[in-house]
C-alpha cells in the first residue's frame, strides 16, 4: 500500500472525518485534514531508488475547542509514532491555529517513511 493509503487508514481509525488537502465544506467537528509539505528526495549512487518512500506530512486538526483539538493532536501524534506499517516522527511540536471561524485547530509536522508502491 501507499504512503497516503496507510497514512489515511491511520487518520480514519481515531477520526473518520480525515481527508487529504481539504475537508468539504459544512464538515462537521472533529475532522482532520493532511497534506505532504515536501519531503526528503532519496537516490541512491548508482541512481536506483530505496524501497521507502519519505514525506513531510502536516496534519491538522479541527475541533470545536483548543483543549479538545490539542486531545485529539496527541492521539494522533502517538498513533502516527506508534504505527508499525509506516514510520513517523514528529518534527514539530503542536501549532494553535483558529484560521476557520468558530473552530480550533492544530498543526503538527511529521517525517514519514513508508513503503515505494
Amino acid at each position: 500500500m501507499s504512503l497516503e493509503t496507510l497514512l489515511s487508514a491511520a487518520l480514519v481509525a481515531l477520526c473518520p472525518r480525515s481527508y487529504p488537502d481539504e475537508a468539504p465544506a459544512g464538515a462537521a467537528t472533529p475532522y482532520v485534514t493532511w497534506q505532504q509539505v515536501g519531503g526528503p528526495a532519496e537516490v541512491y549512487m548508482e541512481g536506483t531508488l530505496p524501497d521507502k518512500v519519505g514525506a513531510f506530512i502536516q496534519v491538522n486538526v479541527w475541533h470545536d475547542t483548543r483543549h479538545n483539538a490539542n486531545q485529539l493532536a496527541r492521539q494522533i501524534e502517538a498513533a502516527l509514532a506508534g504505527n508499525s506499517t509506516f514510520q513517523a516522527k514528529p518534527i514539530s511540536g503542536l501549532i494553535a491555529s483558529n484560521d476557520a471561524p468558530g473552530l480550533r485547530g492544530t498543526i503538527q509536522d511529521f517525517e514519514v517513511w513508508a513503503p515505494r508502491t
